[in-house]
C-alpha cells in the first residue's frame, strides 16, 4: 500500500463518511448539487465522502479535498450486482478522482469476478472496498486484498430489510482484523456512535444526511401517525 493510500485510510479512521447520493431522477440529482452536498458535509465535519456516478464524482472532487469513495450503480438484466459491476466503471472512477473504489462483494452471479476487480482497483492506484452482506463474504474479500470491508449489503440481498444495523457483522469483521466500514441503516447519531464503540473503523451514513425526500417522509409519516 502506498503512503498516499495509507494517508487516505488514516484520514477516514474513526470518522463519518457522508454518502452524497440523491434520489435517482429527483430534483437534487445534479452534479452541482451533489458537489454542494459534499462540501456542506465536509464543512460539518465529514472525514470522507461516498459518491455515485462519474460526473457526480468529478464535480465533488473539485469541491472537497477529503477522501472520496466512488461507485457506479447499474441495473442489469442478468445479475443482481449493482455496485460498480464492470472494469470500465473502475477505470472511469479512478480517472475522475476517486481515492477509494467500492464494489459489491457479495457471493452472487456477477459480470466480473472479485479477484479481477480488486486487482484493477489497485492497478489504478486506488484503495479497494468490498460492500458485503455477511462474514464469509467479508473474509473472502479480505483474503483477496480488499483494503476496506463494508457491512453495506447486510439485509439487502433478499427477504425483509431489518430495521436495525448489523452490529454483529461489524464486530466479527473487526475481530478478523479487517478495516471495517459500518454501513447500512446507521441513520441516527446514536447508531453511528455505537458502530465506533463496537469496533468499526469508520461509519457511512447516507439517506439520513443527504436524501431530503427520505428525511421529510419520515417526519410526514410520524405526523400522520399522530392524527390516526
Amino acid at each position: 500500500m502506498s503512503e498516499l493510500n495509507r494517508s487516505a485510510l488514516k484520514q477516514i479512521e474513526h470518522g463519518l463518511i457522508a454518502s452524497c447520493q440523491p434520489v435517482d431522477n429527483g430534483p437534487m440529482d445534479d452534479p452541482s448539487i451533489v458537489a454542494a452536498m459534499a462540501a456542506a458535509s465536509v464543512a460539518g465535519g465529514a472525514a470522507g465522502i461516498r459518491i455515485e456516478g462519474v460526473e457526480n464524482l468529478k464535480a465533488a472532487r473539485e469541491a472537497v479535498k477529503v477522501p472520496i469513495i466512488g461507485i457506479v450503480k447499474r441495473d442489469l438484466p442478468d445479475t443482481p450486482i449493482r455496485i460498480t459491476p464492470f472494469l470500465e466503471d473502475i477505470d472511469a472512477l479512478a480517472k475522475a478522482g476517486a481515492d477509494i473504489i467500492a464494489v459489491d462483494g457479495t457471493d452472487r452471479i456477477r459480470p466480473v469476478d472479485l479477484p479481477t476487480a480488486v486487482k484493477r482497483i489497485h492497478d489504478n492506484g486506488c484503495l479497494a472496498m468490498a460492500d458485503c452482506s455477511n462474514l464469509s463474504e467479508g473474509l473472502y474479500c479480505q483474503q483477496l486484498g480488499f483494503d476496506i470491508i463494508g457491512s453495506t449489503m447486510s439485509g439487502y440481498t433478499g427477504g425483509e430489510i431489518p430495521a436495525e444495523p448489523d452490529y454483529q457483522l461489524v464486530k466479527d469483521l473487526k475481530a478478523a482484523g479487517c478495516f471495517v466500514m459500518a454501513e447500512g441503516r446507521y441513520n441516527t447519531p446514536e447508531l453511528a456512535k455505537t458502530a465506533i464503540e463496537i469496533g468499526a473503523d469508520a461509519v457511512t451514513v447516507g439517506s439520513a444526511l443527504t436524501r431530503l425526500e427520505h428525511i421529510v417522509s419520515w417526519f410526514v409519516k410520524a405526523i400522520h401517525s399522530a392524527k390516526a
